[in-house]
């Protein structure tokens, strides 16, 4: 491990900079390849995403894995509750096959028999210098989720948070579990995950009291609109809608002001924000 001093040296380049819109690889480069793999994590950052984003369930004998459902069923050759099992019977699951299924054109021999990688498995592969966007799901299932998340990423030297930047981000639909979170860690950056079933509105107070744990909101794009992001702008938060896979939709949102997107397309997005840069230097000359 470095020393600490060490580590706060590293350059911005290896953080999330707060003050930029980031491209979000949901899942990893899910698009591409079986979401929440080793696989689909490198593949998201070859294609320029800015961070690794992680969905967290726990094991019944209390190890974090990267698992989007709360059941095994959709995503492997197994079936049942997370919590039920323990971590070698998730890990004597076929992760990978399902995809190849699924979307027979993006294929590959090399899907079938993926692991399901535990939390730790993925900061040992990708190492301090990675950027962390980092989902507890389902936190009223696992009781002392976040406290087991905050002692791996201390393991870990994680976060490094320098002014308006960290290699680590957190967001839940849970109120409670972001706040647990910032008990245990203040100084990592949580953001507010938000279901509407309808057109999204939100109040000032709403957004304020969000403001009072949170640096930002994550929603349904489909849900939202040019006035609702402009309240969230003049609260000073961030705005990170999911998950947005088409070019035109990618487009739109980005021209009404969001500060990130969560997409399953990585390289998509990354193609557009370099169209978007040139346009506006050309401008600029």
């Amino acid at each position: 491990m470095k020393k600490f001093s060490e580590l706060q040296n590293r350059s911005k380049e290896n953080q999330v900079n707060l003050n930029r819109f980031l491209n979000i690889a949901h899942r990893g480069a899910s698009g591409h390849a079986p979401e929440n793999t080793l696989v689909a994590y490198k593949m998201g950052r070859e294609m320029h995403g800015d961070s690794i984003e992680i969905d967290l369930q726990m094991t019944k004998d209390g190890i974090l894995i990267a698992m989007h459902d709360e059941r095994v069923d959709r995503t492997t050759n197994g079936t049942g509750y997370i919590k039920d099992m323990t971590i070698t019977e998730i890990k004597a699951l076929d992760a990978g096959s399902w995809f190849n299924k699924a979307h027979p054109k993006k294929a590959k021999p090399s899907y079938e028999g993926l692991c399901v990688p535990t939390f730790e498995e993925v900061l040992e592969v990708f190492g301090e210098d990675s950027r962390y966007y980092i989902e507890t799901k389902a936190p009223d299932v696992y009781p002392g989720m976040e406290k087991e998340l905050v002692r791996i990423l201390k393991k870990y030297n994680l976060p490094i948070n320098q002014e308006y930047a960290s290699n680590v981000i957190i967001q839940s639909f849970s109120e409670d579990s972001l706040q647990i979170v910032k008990k245990l860690n203040p100084i990592i950056p949580l953001i507010q995950l938000i279901s509407y079933p309808i057109q999204a509105t939100v109040s000032k107070a709403e957004l304020a009291h969000i403001k009072s744990y949170a640096v930002g909101v994550g929603m349904n794009y489909k849900r939202i609109d040019q006035a609702y992001i402009r309240k969230v702008q003049e609260q000073e938060l961030l705005i990170h809608p999911y998950t947005v896979n088409k070019r035109e939709d990618m487009k739109r949102m980005i021209d009404w002001g969001v500060t990130g997107l969560f997409t399953n397309y990585p390289d998509v997005l990354n193609t557009l924000l370099k169209e978007k840069q040139a346009i506006m230097i050309n401008d600029q000359l």
